[in-house]
């Protein structure tokens, strides 16, 4: 009876200690509702909580590099550079591919709007201030647009989104690399600051005649119409999942997954387009985890690029593609504890 009773305790003991394991994150807004719905259903069919923090890319990395978080989440990979500031290797995950859309606040238009890159860069400029500006009617022929000043709302904090909308305002405008260039946080010509995409997405809603780049849920998920944008192949295209999927088949994806989908060569590929990612330590030792930690991260992990992935498309991102999927599993199956593999 006592050997009995000692078993049913130490069972008891790992079942409390399984319970009370929990990861936390920090980082991207941008998939931060696809994050929430994942991790609501993780909870529910592993008992493992995981809380993420929407403040930013920017903080995320920040986070990540000195350790005060399990994982980060950021839309645009880190540099070579910016990582050499962790105490040990940082290894990237793609989880969905997300859509930066021009979302717009003009009463009475009722039909989407096309932009191209020299048009979007001229806004964010400061170069075009009105929407009667023949640059903007010239794409939308037929089109009766209100003649409102353009109110430019763009993030405060350091941001993902910016880093990919800047990162194809500088494939498309010359004058946007030179002036501007790509970033996480920039030196802005012109616009009114807001935090998060959710932040942005309210001044646009707020403000006719605004305008502001956005993840797609946010414009979806608060009513704001939002325009087509022309891509490489000189396409107007409107976002959405399987054009936001394309970005991916236009470009080569190396092992370590870091890679810009902007701009895609794909010829019916939406071009504002990104990868966003999970990062976190190799060896999670060093990383400032305990084992537990560690061996609940990585199954996290695997089940956020596997069985995860039903749970994209429903909220407007694209699932990744199976090759990446593949190349993702094989960097978490690269986890150690201590130079051990997990």
């Amino acid at each position: 009876m006592k050997k009995t009773l000692l078993g049913l305790s130490a069972l008891l003991t790992i079942s409390t200690a399984a319970a009370q394991t929990s990861l936390t994150g920090a980082g991207a807004s941008f998939p931060y509702p696809l994050y929430s719905k994942m991790f609501a259903e993780y909870k529910t069919a592993s008992g493992v909580a995981v809380n993420y923090q929407s403040v930013g890319s920017g903080a995320g990395q920040k986070q990540i590099t000195e350790r005060t978080v399990d994982f980060a989440g950021s839309d645009n990979p880190m540099s070579d550079d910016s990582m050499k500031a962790a105490p040990a290797k940082l290894l990237h995950i793609p989880t969905a591919i997300g859509a930066v859309v021009p979302a717009y606040n003009l009463p009475g238009v009722t039909t989407a709007l096309k932009f191209d890159g020299p048009t979007l860069a001229g806004i964010y400029l400061g170069k075009i201030k009105t929407w009667g500006d023949p640059a903007i009617a010239k794409l939308n022929p037929g089109v009766t647009i209100p003649p409102l000043p353009i109110t430019v709302a763009r993030r405060s904090d350091g941001s993902g989104t910016t880093y990919v909308f800047s990162d194809y305002l500088s494939k498309v405008s010359s004058e946007w690399k030179t002036k501007v260039g790509t970033g996480n946080s920039l030196q802005w010509p012109v616009g009114t600051g807001a935090k998060g995409n959710d932040g942005v997405a309210g001044v646009v809603k707020s403000t006719p005649g605004a305008i502001g780049y956005v993840e797609l849920v946010y414009a979806k998920q608060n009513k704001l119409p939002y325009g087509s944008v022309k891509n490489h192949a000189g396409k107007f295209i409107l976002a959405d999942n399987g054009p936001a999927a394309l970005a991916a088949n236009g470009v080569v994806i190396p092992a370590d997954t870091r890679v810009s989908l902007t701009n895609s060569a794909n010829a019916d590929a939406y071009p504002i387009a990104s990868f966003t990612y999970i990062i976190f330590y190799q060896d999670q030792k060093y990383g400032n985890r305990t084992e537990a930690q560690a061996q609940a991260l990585k199954k996290m992990l695997n089940w956020m690029v596997t069985s995860g992935q039903q749970y994209n498309e429903a909220l407007d991102y694209a699932k990744l593609p199976a090759a990446v999927a593949k190349k993702a599993q094989t960097i978490i199956n690269s986890m150690t504890y201590g130079g051990k593999k997990l």
